[in-house]
């Protein structure tokens, strides 16, 4: 497995962030997906709608490994926030990096902000592909639905809701 630290991920890293979710959309969304969810979920993008999280007081968390001429290469990230009273958490790992630890070791870090601001349970729109994932850390199938893309857009979903 190759060595990766976890840390807070900074508003330098916005663009970082943004190049590992289009990756892990692209390869492992892939799998789950058709097409033309992929290309529209998958979309590049820029680091501005992280930054914007990060003001607005999400807490990013970003998984790197350090390369030997000192820089980070970032293997994933996962984002804990609070919208319309709900407590929510994202991970994402670009394809290369999935089944190695890191997005375990994601989640338990935003896991951990959570329960810091009081949580006492967390709800995901898991990609079809992810509920595997959330089931090994803890959470349980709500049901079926639709996931509203940034693109206005929709794919299927499974909400899922873990209780602390």
């Amino acid at each position: 497995m190759t060595p990766f630290v976890i840390r807070a991920a900074r508003p330098e890293d916005a663009n970082l962030l943004a190049e590992v979710h289009v990756d892990s959309i692209r390869t492992l969304g892939a799998v789950a997906y058709s097409a033309e969810i992929v290309t529209e979920w998958g979309a590049p993008r820029t680091g501005e709608r992280y930054l914007k999280g990060m003001e607005s007081g999400q807490r990013w968390f970003l998984a790197v490994q350090f390369i030997s001429d000192g820089s980070e290469r970032a293997l994933g990230f996962s984002v804990y926030s609070v919208q319309a009273g709900q407590h929510r958490i994202a991970v994402y790992v670009r394809g290369e990096a999935a089944r190695r630890g890191i997005g375990t070791a994601l989640f338990f870090a935003a896991e951990t902000a959570a329960r810091e601001r009081g949580a006492s349970e967390i709800d995901i729109d898991a990609s079809l592909g992810a509920v595997p994932f959330y089931k090994t850390v803890g959470f349980d199938e709500l049901g079926l639905g639709q996931h509203q893309l940034s693109t206005g857009g929709w794919m299927p979903a499974v909400f899922m809701r873990k209780r602390l």
